[in-house]
């Protein structure tokens, strides 16, 4: 696991009388002044957002730059970064022939997370046209030839002289951090947490012994939805121990994880239960609540554990085959 001096994240940053302070430089995501659908006129998109579009177009369709426009426009979570994590439903249709080349199940399954910039790894233009994108909303995209990775465009029939218009539905999109209310927490001996503008916490431990009893500070407190165990929940954390103060793990390095809750120490899921979804939490877990005795990878017997957790959302168990 990669260590990370903890010093490191705090970056000159001193907090009084809060024990969560933020970095400024906060941005807001405005989608207002950002489609050029111009090249859209001729493109016609009907049909519930549940289900499958009804694309109409006048063929041969041509584009020379991606394009997009709002057919609906959802009012949950928004696309902020290219590394939020997101569940979209999409459909092709080819430009020469109107015809529907490729479209996901429409079945309702919420199991198939992935990153924005995993999809513009096949759609570059997807970043301009997903930006500020609001979970509900549906999007439709011209993509000019080239526009798609060239495997897959061949796998879709697509020539390299083809236009296509992607219709995309955005089913489900997760917090990229914590964004819930600042709360107030009081504690003498307990480590500080401050931010960075994305989100990435630095977490300072005090010099002193270590609490004998679970520790829970809820620092952000979201409106989301509560953690209660029955489902997967995803999380962006660091985690500490408490004696060497050096980050044993993290996930802001990559993606946030999905963490059933009952394959953590005792300490943590009692921290996470009752919590919402926005909250960013510290906890901070005694040896008899965390791995006790016993050595875990890299850290040693014994330990007290500092984490500082952001809950980004409630997973979808994958969907289970029906026998009729």
């Amino acid at each position: 696991m990669r260590k990370i001096p903890a010093s490191v994240a705090i970056l000159g940053l001193v907090c009084v009388g809060l024990v969560g302070c933020s970095l400024p430089g906060s941005t807001t995501c405005d989608r207002s002044d950002e489609a050029d659908s111009t090249g859209l006129s001729g493109v016609t998109v009907s049909g519930m957002t549940d289900q499958v579009p009804k694309v109409e177009l006048y063929t041969p369709f041509r584009s020379t730059s991606t394009q997009f426009e709002d057919v609906a426009v959802g009012d949950g979570t928004q696309i902020t970064t290219d590394s939020q994590l997101i569940v979209l439903d999409l459909s092709i249709t080819s430009g020469t022939t109107g015809d529907t080349l490729f479209a996901t199940a429409y079945d309702g399954d919420l199991s198939g997370v992935a990153s924005l910039s995993q999809w513009m790894q096949v759609v570059p233009g997807f970043e301009d046209a997903l930006m500020c994108a609001g979970e509900g909303s549906r999007v439709v995209v011209a993509l000019p030839p080239g526009a798609i990775e060239p495997t897959t465009a061949t796998s879709l029939a697509l020539g390299g002289d083809d236009s296509a218009i992607a219709v995309i539905d955005v089913r489900k999109v997760y917090l990229s951090k914590a964004d819930g209310a600042n709360q107030f927490n009081v504690g003498n001996g307990i480590p500080t947490v401050v931010r960075a503008s994305d989100g990435r916490p630095g977490i300072i431990v005090p010099d002193a012994q270590p609490p004998t009893e679970l520790v829970v500070q809820t620092l952000k407190k979201g409106t989301g939805a509560e953690v209660t165990g029955d489902a997967p929940v995803r999380l962006h954390y660091t985690g500490l121990t408490w004696a060497d103060r050096t980050v044993f793990d993290t996930t802001w390095d990559a993606d946030p994880k999905s963490i059933a809750l009952d394959t953590t120490p005792d300490g943590f899921q009692t921290a996470l239960k009752g919590q919402t979804v926005g909250s960013q939490v510290l906890v901070v877990i005694p040896p008899d609540e965390g791995y006790g005795d016993q050595p875990q990878g890299g850290i040693p017997a014994d330990s007290t554990l500092v984490f500082v957790v952001d809950i980004l959302g409630i997973d979808q168990p994958a969907a289970t085959a029906h026998v009729d």
